[in-house]
């Protein structure tokens, strides 16, 4: 066995492969998926390792995609542009590359030390009720199938044929039908976002979550359990004469002065007012669990009103260094406020100490076939719990509420569903029968693909 272990961000999973590898390129990644197979070794692929699921864990080939990095071509079209990248490129590394472009992505999720790879196989979706996940904005992907195979695959193929099937799996289906090596992705022109935090009362969120949702290009919502706050961020394109406005600021001696600002500002509110504190919290109620209530009354009371315009991408993200695991599930919209009141009243009864907010997000439907938000307008509500505190208990009581509801979860988040729950929401046959066709001996098979997706 590999003496190098692989460790998941959250701590939550641990795998020692019998071999890892990181190819240089495309060849060399086939070459290696071949050899694999004719070895009888499983395979599967990893990248910042940020699913809390044994989605990457194997004992037999664990490859690293670090390698496949960079842009390998843009084709400019009417409303921006088809960019190809490595499928290893890391999306911070994305966005910069887009942004040197004059190119943006359409959503992103709240973090962005992901892969491309693995933010679109796991559902990162983001949030934006006119807005889909990651896999929306797939075009095209080449994947390593089941034989070493180089497979290039589109949304351009077409409907019903074996390519368009491949395409549909492959841009979002936990690696289970190949290893990407690249990703075409549908881009935009780069664009501003107004990002507004303002601290509501509890019951204004939760009887108004349409509205927020619909009213806003972007909404994100936190609750500290126990508290009657919650803090929204609402996110909205600047227009043209705003975005000349922002432009002209940043010229000159002032406008270096105001990035400057703007940056300690940020690092401010990033690295120690959330992170920082956010850290320091996590530590006491994990020594302290009694501090809890109190804790969660505290950082709801120092939570304060802010607006600042930004690069989409820069506000879009966030930096998480406070190590935590987290459970998500997707809802049908009308299912939200129901399901956050009753998990309210689940925690205010349980005595459950959490200090850890609350999550709600929202996407638009798609037609993605493995996607949480397919064919209903979705609304996501996340749990979290710090990675030195027990959360089985939360997270069980959690998900009895949104499985009532008809949650979907979130493939790359902690859950208990299985292939034979989640068949009502997917067409699993379907998939099983690509799986089939492109991986008939198994390769790409681990112990989470075969709970979620069955054997095929």
């Amino acid at each position: 066995m590999c003496a190098v272990t692989f460790t998941t961000w959250g701590g939550t999973f641990t795998a020692t492969p019998a071999r890892r590898a990181a190819p240089r390129d495309e060849a060399e990644l086939s070459a290696l998926v071949a050899r694999a197979a004719a070895e009888g070794l499983r395979v599967r692929a990893v990248g910042a390792g940020h699913s809390f699921t044994d989605a990457a864990v194997t004992d037999g080939l664990l490859l690293g995609l670090d390698h496949l990095s960079g842009v390998e071509s843009v084709e400019r079209t009417p409303d921006g542009a088809l960019v190809t990248v490595g499928a290893g490129t890391r999306l911070h590394e994305l966005n910069a590359l887009l942004r040197e472009r004059g190119l943006a992505m359409r959503n992103l999720g709240d973090i962005d030390r992901q892969s491309v790879a693995g933010a679109i196989s796991t559902g990162t979706h983001g949030t934006g009720a006119r807005l889909g996940g990651l896999a929306t904005q797939v075009r095209g992907v080449r994947v390593v199938v089941g034989d070493g195979t180089v497979r290039a695959v589109s949304d351009a193929d077409a409907p019903g044929s074996p390519e368009r099937e491949l395409f549909e799996v492959a841009r979002l289906g936990l690696g289970s039908v190949g290893i990407l090596s690249a990703v075409t992705l549908d881009v935009v022109p780069a664009y501003l976002l107004r990002s507004t935090e303002r601290v509501r009362p509890w019951s204004e969120v939760v009887d108004g979550v349409d509205a927020l949702f619909d009213g806003h290009h972007r909404m994100d919502a936190y609750w500290f359990p126990g508290t009657d706050r919650m803090l929204t961020w609402t996110h909205d394109v600047v227009d043209h004469a705003g975005t000349a406005a922002y432009e002209a600021s940043r010229r000159g001696v002032g406008g270096a002065l105001r990035r400057a600002g703007h940056a300690a500002r940020s690092l401010l509110d990033e690295e120690v007012l959330a992170n920082g504190a956010l850290g320091a919290i996590m530590q006491v109620a994990a020594a302290a669990p009694r501090t809890v209530p109190r804790l969660n009354a505290l950082s709801a009371a120092v939570l304060g009103d802010r607006t600042h315009v930004a690069p989409s991408d820069r506000v879009m993200v966030t930096r998480r260094r406070v190590r935590f695991v987290e459970m998500e599930y997707a809802l049908p919209r009308a299912e939200l406020a129901g399901v956050l009141t009753e998990l309210s009243g689940w925690l205010a009864a349980s005595g459950e100490l959490v200090p850890f907010p609350v999550e709600v997000r929202c996407t638009a439907p798609d037609d993605v076939w493995l996607s949480t938000a397919r064919g209903r307008a979705s609304a996501y509500v996340a749990v979290h719990q710090y990675h030195r505190m027990p959360y089985r208990r939360y997270f069980d009581a959690a998900e009895k509420i949104f499985v009532a509801a008809g949650g979907r979860p979130h493939w790359g988040k902690l859950h208990t569903r299985t292939a034979a729950d989640l068949a009502e929401h997917y067409p699993l046959d379907d998939v099983a029968r690509v799986r089939s066709v492109v991986d008939p001996g198994g390769v790409f098979r681990n112990a989470y693909v075969d709970r979620v997706l069955g054997t095929a």
